[in-house]
């Protein structure tokens, strides 16, 4: 992918990520989130969405990456994205990482008080069951970042899908989830 620092580590199923990240994800609890990170083309400004989602929670940064149908990666103060992205001469279009989205502009400053690993059990059967959602719990919304079947996506203050939840241990707390408007990016 040419970003500088990210070497992915995809785990598959609640239990694995549960066990190597939760309790560095509880860690965040009580930061606020200082920027945010996403890889966008130059020419036409639109996010690459196979790229890692970087949030910087007052110097502590999370990156997740979604791959494939099933697998996640979350890395932790890996990525630099004030580099240069590389390795891209041969497509068309030019990545680059861009610090602002419309989107998660509204959670820059607030802090985080709950976070949450999800996993996607609808009642039938569907393609992207089974899959790890990542939740981050604001005092003014929730943010998602979830499977886009073989990309990352991303959920703002959307109604609880997931039937089956695993909350971070000990410093996860509730906040008030609003079911507002189910925006995507």
């Amino acid at each position: 992918m040419g970003i500088f620092g990210f070497e992915p580590s995809f785990l598959t199923g609640i239990e694995a990520i549960r066990q190597a990240h939760a309790s560095r994800l509880a860690t965040l609890v009580g930061r606020r989130l200082t920027r945010c990170a996403l890889v966008r083309f130059i020419e036409n400004g639109v996010w690459f969405a196979d790229c890692p989602v970087v949030l910087d929670f007052d110097g502590f940064q999370v990156e997740v990456c979604h791959s494939k149908l099933d697998e996640l990666s979350i890395g932790w103060n890996t990525i630099d994205t004030t580099a240069t992205i590389t390795g891209w001469e041969w497509f068309e279009l030019t990545p680059q990482w861009s610090h602002y989205d419309e989107g998660l502009e509204h959670f820059v400053g607030q802090e985080l008080c709950g976070v949450a690993l999800l996993e996607w059990r609808p009642v039938e059967h569907d393609l992207a069951a089974g899959t790890v959602i990542v939740e981050f719990v604001f005092t003014e919304g929730c943010l998602r970042i979830v499977n886009g079947l073989d990309e990352n996506r991303i959920e703002i203050a959307t109604p609880a899908r997931a039937q089956h939840v695993t909350q971070v241990p000990d410093r996860a707390l509730d906040c008030q989830r609003g079911d507002q408007h189910g925006d995507q990016h």
